[in-house]
């Protein structure tokens, strides 16, 4: 009966997709979280009426949002208006997102506009996956002409990826991004808490057991085959599959002998993405119109996630700051600078302020599609059968709440697959991958 378990190991989006789907294919399967509540980074904090997710947070028309979809999750929340303004200069200019923007804003010469018109136009076609291998800067320094243009470029790809490094970003990956982008996102009443909640139900309708509170410390494994997850109290979970949804140091810690397997090369070539985010509740704000705005010559962005979603039980408005971090990080600059853009695009914000969230260093992604990367993580670890590995780092090309739910789809393809036993589940239990 143990060797057909599945036990996953972490209660994020990835963890809690990975159950999800090993549980519709017919297989017992343990969900096993250190915290008291399920969802990892994707909780959402509720302050004074207000729902603070834990920095900003939008749903793209990519693998996540068509997984929920499949397994019949509601997704209440709306879709935002892509009108925007820039900051350039210290000063806020219309964003060229359309038509009408584009021949309005000032930031264009007429050389740019006709050059930005051409490529919305063509944009939706681009093969992106000709750019897999080259870096974001080479994509755009080789085919955007106009200064500004690029400029725009940057910061629209800065935003779809969170990363702040176009010298390391591989260029493919953040340009399909913004394609899905292009479609436009989906901003979640009640936050992401409210999706980790019907995560949660789904999983206990298909029999998954969730077990809280409850922290690993060892996957263990014998002549190259997983046994069971040691727990810190000493409980064992037996289990002939087992699917790590934990970020690539801690996976690497949880595996004895990890230095010996796979598991090394894929912490060592991990590349963490962080960010510095400020979330304000205001009673109104000073400058309505003023509702998502784009840093152009700094590394910031700023939405009025309420405009879309309901974020407040006292009809507050909840409006989501990020400072994406480079090389260089420091709190007390970062939370001064975001304070800094709301001056610029709310003006007398403090008046109006209900309540605030600043988180200095939030991790956005464990790993990403970078020039460095020398290979695909998972979903497999080829040393110890039996081992899977799952979240945002398992990436095979999808970006941050995507290759949580890809990665863990492959994880429980992967086990399906396994075996003459696993075949015949695959086969009477087929899931859409």
């Amino acid at each position: 009966m143990h060797n057909d378990r599945v036990v996953v190991v972490g209660g994020g989006i990835a963890g809690l997709t990975a159950a999800i789907y090993a549980a519709k294919a017919g297989k017992q399967t343990i969900l096993l979280e250190k915290q008291e509540r399920l969802g990892g980074r994707a909780i959402t904090n509720q302050k004074k009426g207000a729902y603070f997710n834990l920095g900003g947070r939008a749903l793209y028309h990519g693998d996540a949002r068509a997984t929920f979809e499949e397994l019949g999750m509601r997704l209440q929340g709306s879709q935002p208006s892509i009108d925007a303004y820039g900051i350039w200069k210290g000063n806020l200019h219309v964003m060229p997102m359309g038509i009408g923007s584009l021949f309005s804003t000032p930031l264009l010469s007429w050389k740019g506009k006709i050059e930005l018109g051409a490529w919305l136009a063509r944009f939706g076609k681009l093969d992106t996956h000709l750019y897999d291998r080259i870096s974001l800067r080479e994509w755009i320094e080789g085919n955007v002409h106009d200064p500004m243009v690029r400029h725009l470029f940057y910061s629209l790809l800065r935003t779809a990826s969170y990363v702040a490094a176009p010298d390391l970003l591989a260029a493919g990956p953040v340009l399909e991004q913004l394609k899905r982008s292009l479609k436009g996102v989906l901003y979640l009443d009640r936050g992401w808490g409210a999706m980790v909640e019907e995560l949660r139900g789904i999983a206990l309708e298909y029999g998954v057991e969730m077990v809280t509170k409850q922290k690993a410390v060892a996957i263990v494994h014998e002549k190259g085959v997983v046994q069971h997850v040691l727990c810190e109290d000493g409980t064992q979970f037996q289990a002939g599959h087992i699917i790590a949804a934990t970020p690539p140091a801690i996976t690497y810690q949880l595996v004895p002998g990890a230095e010996s397997t796979s598991l090394r090369n894929w912490r060592e070539q991990a590349v963490e993405i962080t960010a510095a985010c400020l979330d304000v509740a205001l009673r109104r704000l000073p400058k309505p119109k003023q509702q998502f705005v784009y840093g152009i010559d700094q590394p910031v962005f700023l939405s009025n996630q309420s405009r879309a979603a309901h974020l407040s039980d006292y009809g507050d408005q909840v409006v989501s700051l990020i400072k994406y971090h480079g090389r260089n990080k420091d709190p007390k600059k970062d939370l001064q600078d975001l304070e800094q853009t709301l001056d610029i695009v709310q003006p007398g914000w403090r008046d109006q302020l209900v309540e605030k969230q600043y988180l200095p260093n939030m991790t956005v992604s464990h790993d990403f599609m970078h020039m460095h990367r020398m290979v695909n993580p998972g979903p497999a670890v080829p040393e110890i059968a039996g081992l899977y590995v799952a979240g945002d780092w398992v990436t095979h090309g999808e970006l941050l709440v995507d290759a949580s739910t890809a990665s863990a789809k492959r994880a429980v393809q992967s086990l399906l697959l396994q075996g003459g036993a696993e075949r015949s589940s695959y086969d009477q239990h087929r899931i859409t991958v």
